[in-house]
């Protein structure tokens, strides 16, 4: 799109961000298993994921409106923020183009309305010793800047191990002829977003729709290193033939995962 698009009234499409990522880990006993749940649901209480979304406000130029958060029993967090921004008197042209967005420590542009969500969901297998956390992120705006110019923040605030995003432009606009607008930016890949630091760290496949505006992409760690996904013990305390066990099911929870499908 042209920046020097007109409209007619006010620029009303919704641009949805779905950012969800996980982590896994291998706790042995039962008590590590609890450890490691407590571990992150402290970590990442509602206060701790109110802080994430207020850095996600900053990134994109809002101010807050209202908050509402709660901790819940036993495990798991929910923080919702809805922010508004004034109207801008001109785009940056920057904003509107593919590319990583900026870390929380930049000054952008603004937007004009949205909220943003977060939520945790800590789980433990009982029996094979697998503990997977994923927290999950919703980015919705309206007006010309894209949700997406927060990616780049939000995937260097964590250490996932797995990332799937999915963002979609619904609804319409129109310009000064009436004619209506689908989409008010150019866009082949999620990906065109993504730092290149991110890109070489991860294999990523891309599942798009383009006359419907929709674009999927999932991210899988490359590098694997077994002592990283330890939870409560560590390598040299474990033999080789269980180490190797333990790889086994971590490398099929991660696969099934990412390729959303159960594996024998």
């Amino acid at each position: 799109m042209t920046d020097n698009l007109r409209l007619h009234g006010f620029n009303n499409l919704t641009s949805s961000l779905s950012f969800n990522i996980y982590d896994i880990c291998y706790a042995k006993t039962e008590e590590q298993r609890r450890a490691y749940i407590d571990y992150i649901d402290e970590l990442y209480n509602a206060e701790r994921l109110t802080q994430i979304l207020k850095d996600v406000t900053n990134i994109i130029g809002a101010h807050v409106l209202n908050i509402s958060r709660q901790d819940y029993e036993p495990h798991g967090a929910s923080v919702t923020i809805l922010i508004a921004e004034h109207e801008l008197e001109e785009t940056d042209p920057e904003q509107l183009e593919p590319g990583p967005g900026p870390l929380p420590e930049t000054v952008v542009a603004h937007l004009d309305k949205s909220h943003v969500t977060v939520h945790s969901y800590p789980e433990s297998h009982p029996d094979n010793g697998i503990s997977t956390f994923r927290l999950d992120i919703d980015v919705s705006t309206c007006g010309h800047i894209s949700p997406l110019k927060a990616l780049n923040y939000l995937i260097h605030s964590f250490d996932s191990d797995i990332v799937t995003m999915d963002y979609r432009v619904r609804g319409f606009t129109r310009d000064v002829d009436g004619r209506k607008l689908f989409i008010d930016h150019d866009i082949t890949s999620i990906q065109d977003y993504l730092a290149e630091d991110t890109k070489q760290a991860y294999q990523m496949m891309d599942v798009n729709v383009y006359q419907e505006n929709m674009f999927h992409t999932k991210m899988l760690l490359k590098d694997f290193e077994l002592e990283n996904y330890l939870f409560g013990t560590s390598r040299r305390d474990i033999t080789f033939e269980e180490a190797r066990d333990i790889e086994g099911r971590l490398r099929k929870e991660m696969l099934e995962i990412f390729y959303s499908r159960n594996m024998d």
